[in-house]
């Protein structure tokens, strides 16, 4: 038995999906940032796996996204956006064995070029609604990831202000999710 995920139709169906999918990118997001908080003075091997986990993560909201949207245009910044988190999640994979500056400098590569993808694929959803909050998050994820990779060379670098980082982008999936119910009823 095969089960295949069949892309929703037109901008109500793929909106409807990306709703879905930004419901759990929230959930997932506070409960991963809520148990990372707990052991972010050092990175732990439970705590390098959660670092891992994050990205990978990632790559599968993207893939989903990508099936989902297809009929409301190219989904090519989306395969940039998987290729690129997958590839931090190697990347942290053997940062975490280096210390928590080589683990910043990774997340703040990461947060600013997945944060333009995710600034460059919300702007022309627009039209859909509910892509304010994408679009601010994209703009504030850039500017984060640049601090992460700064903050990486100081006196303290500190995981956790990485960790917390999360915390606002899911407050952002959960206002575009709320945002998108609304433009689904007036539409």
């Amino acid at each position: 038995m095969s089960t295949t995920l069949a892309a929703p139709s037109g901008i109500s169906g793929t909106a409807s999906a990306l709703r879905k999918l930004y419901f759990v990118r929230f959930a997932f997001a506070l409960v991963w940032a809520g148990v990372m908080l707990t052991m972010a003075d050092e990175i732990t091997p439970a705590g390098g796996v959660l670092l891992v986990l994050y990205p990978l993560f990632d790559v599968g909201a993207a893939v989903y996204d990508a099936r989902v949207s297809r009929s409301t245009g190219s989904p090519r910044l989306l395969y940039v956006n998987m290729a690129v988190s997958a590839l931090t999640a190697i990347g942290l994979a053997v940062a975490a064995t280096s210390g928590i500056p080589a683990v910043l400098r990774v997340w703040g590569a990461w947060a600013v070029v997945a944060g333009a993808v995710q600034l460059i694929v919300a702007v022309p959803r627009r039209a859909m609604g509910g892509q304010w909050p994408m679009i601010l998050s994209g703009g504030i994820s850039v500017l984060a990831g640049a601090s992460f990779i700064a903050m990486a060379g100081g006196d303290k670098p500190e995981l956790s202000s990485a960790v917390s980082y999360a915390i606002p982008g899911a407050v952002f999936f959960l206002l575009s999710a709320l945002r998108l119910g609304r433009s689904a009823k007036d539409k």
